[in-house]
């Protein structure tokens, strides 16, 4: 049925608003309030509800009686009424929660994107953007500039690139990282998380951040110290490698070099790599078996652009990387950034390795000080019981504690 004209009265159109409003919420209703009536619409009013009395300036409509009253007349309810002569209602309950939802799904892409399941302490930051909220306001927006920030993240440590080089690379617009924009701002607290160092305040606090991702570094003054690495081939950074197996010595290879060189296999496809930390692992390592030390590389905290390049051209050719740091809050994260950069698997860095050496040195005698605590622990792809058993005892394992565990993994490697 149609709406008859005696409803489209102007001195009804109050009603009608005040009931299209009121039902677009999109929850239940049961009475509207209307008004502030003049006497010509409290007359309409009680007209139309049949009411032997005129209503006050303002009425609490029943909408159960006004059903009854429009069904009669029209043969429809008061929302089929109400959307026939002011448009269609709206459903702003139902549009919230739908925005709602849309955001939630957002932030749990977020959190289970593989870069930041790679990087546990990148779930700091993640935490950080769903309490800071939308870009514009928008869901989708925001996801394609998260999508740009995980993708530079994703290719990062670049090997000393320019930024306007790197962001021509990685997104195709040598501007993309300029300083002021939001993606740069994005991917900077990021990488503000991961290093576990304050956001940058300034230029040159955004440079040097940069720099300890390979956007930028020196070519010369950037270096990667190996050991044991017998690669055939003419390449320059083989040569050097098999020079200084030749004499037993560690070999340190400049960024420059191995960008100069092709890629090359440790000593065979397929050959077994032992990744250390801390340059005094790979001392050790080199004055204890000379000549024979097995293929070994130091990343010496944080790789650099040459480290990250040394060892994903060595798993390129098929070699298989064991990563070994400390066992502390930084080491952890150093880890997972070793592992998701370059696909090295842990070396002796389980919960019960650390378990086993909180036991060892708790009962041992003689100590001269106290093992430092572990500072700020985040998760460790690799071990989810890593991270709680740290907490729990807050005592750091420097590598340097285990030294002869690891030594004696690469003797039995060479028997």
């Amino acid at each position: 049925m149609t709406v008859p004209d005696r409803l489209r009265a102007p001195a009804l159109a109050p009603v009608w608003r005040a009931v299209h409003e009121r039902l677009s919420s999109g929850r239940a209703v049961t009475r509207v309030r209307v008004g502030p009536l003049d006497a010509e619409q409290r007359t309409a009013l009680a007209d139309l509800l049949g009411l032997d009395r005129l209503p006050g300036e303002f009425h609490h409509l029943r909408l159960g009686h006004l059903d009854a009253v429009l069904a009669e007349v029209t043969g429809l309810d008061t929302g089929a009424v109400a959307a026939a002569l002011l448009g269609p209602l709206d459903d702003r309950a139902g549009r919230r929660a739908r925005a709602a939802a849309e955001r939630a799904e957002l932030w749990r892409w977020l959190a289970g994107h593989e870069v930041v399941r790679g990087q546990p302490a990148l779930a700091e930051w993640a935490a950080q953007l769903g309490r800071a909220g939308l870009q514009a306001g928008s869901v989708p927006v925001t996801r394609a500039l998260l999508e740009r920030a995980l993708l530079v993240l994703g290719r990062l440590p670049a090997q000393g690139l320019p930024l306007p080089a790197f962001a021509t690379e990685v997104l195709a617009d040598p501007h993309a990282l300029d300083d002021g924009t939001r993606l740069a701002s994005l991917v900077q607290r990021a990488l503000a998380v991961i290093f576990a160092v304050e956001a940058p305040q300034g230029a040159e606090q955004r440079r040097a951040l940069w720099e300890r991702v390979g956007v930028a570094e020196d070519d010369l003054s950037t270096v990667v110290v190996a050991a044991g690495l017998r690669p055939a081939g003419p390449g320059l950074a083989s040569r050097i490698l098999r020079a200084c197996v030749e004499v037993g010595e560690a070999a340190a290879l400049t960024l420059a070099q191995l960008r100069a060189s092709p890629p090359f296999a440790p000593d065979g496809v397929g050959a077994d790599v032992w990744v250390v930390e801390n340059p005094s692992l790979l001392a050790l390592a080199v004055r204890r078996f000379g000549r024979r030390c097995p293929p070994m590389v130091c990343t010496a905290g944080w790789p650099n652009g040459a480290g990250v390049l040394l060892l994903r051209r060595l798993a390129a050719t098929g070699a298989r990387l064991h990563y070994h740091g400390d066992l502390d809050g930084e080491g952890v994260r150093i880890a997972a950034y070793v592992l998701a950069k370059t696909g090295a698997t842990p070396w002796r860095m389980s919960a019960a390795d650390y378990l086993a050496e909180v036991t060892r040195a708790g009962g041992a005698t003689g100590a001269t000080a106290p093992a430092p605590p572990t500072g700020r622990v985040t998760d460790a792809p690799w071990d989810p019981d890593l991270a709680a058993a740290m907490r729990t005892h807050d005592v750091a394992v420097p590598e340097e504690r285990v030294a002869a565990a690891l030594l004696a993994d690469l003797s039995r490697i060479l028997d």
